[in-house]
C-alpha cells in the first residue's frame, strides 16, 4: 500500500482475496464497528481491506484521537474521503481539514500525512498505474 511502510503496517491483516463477481456491497457502520472490536483497534487504527484488485484497493481505516499516520507515498492515485470524525492531511506543504463528507485526491508519489483530531473512520482508494 505504501512505498515506505512504517511501524504501524505490523498491525494490517493479510489483504482479503481478490473480489469475485459483478458488484460487491459493504455495510460501512458494520465494518467500523467491527474494526473498534478487535485488538489492534487498542493501538489506536485498526484497518481492513474491503475491495482488492490487482490495480484498484479500497481500504476502510478508524483512528483514534490524536492517532498520526507518518508521511510516506503512495505508487498509485490515491482519494481519502473522511465517513467520521475530523482528520488534518498536510501534502506537499498544504494543509487539508477533512470532515465528514471530505474527499481528498492525491496523484501518484505525493508524500502525505495524517492526524486524527478526533475519533475518525475513512475510505483509502488506492489506483496503481498500468496494472493488469
Amino acid at each position: 500500500m505504501t512505498e515506505n511502510p512504517g511501524p504501524e503496517s505490523a498491525h494490517r491483516r493479510p489483504h482479503s482475496a481478490p473480489m469475485v463477481g459483478p458488484y460487491l456491497e459493504v455495510d460501512l457502520g458494520r465494518e467500523i464497528g467491527q474494526l473498534h472490536r478487535e485488538s489492534p483497534w487498542q493501538g489506536g487504527q485498526n484497518a481492513r481491506t474491503l475491495v482488492k484488485f490487482d490495480d484498484f484497493r479500497i481500504v476502510l481505516t478508524a483512528l483514534k484521537a490524536g492517532e498520526r499516520i507518518a508521511q510516506h507515498q503512495n505508487r498509485g492515485r490515491i482519494s481519502i474521503h473522511l465517513l467520521s470524525g475530523h482528520i488534518r492531511a498536510n501534502a506537499r506543504g498544504r494543509t487539508f481539514d477533512l470532515r465528514p463528507g471530505s474527499l481528498l485526491a492525491l496523484d501518484r508519489d505525493t508524500p502525505h500525512e495524517l492526524e486524527a483530531l478526533e475519533e475518525s473512520a475513512f475510505l483509502l482508494t488506492i489506483a496503481w498505474p498500468g496494472a493488469a
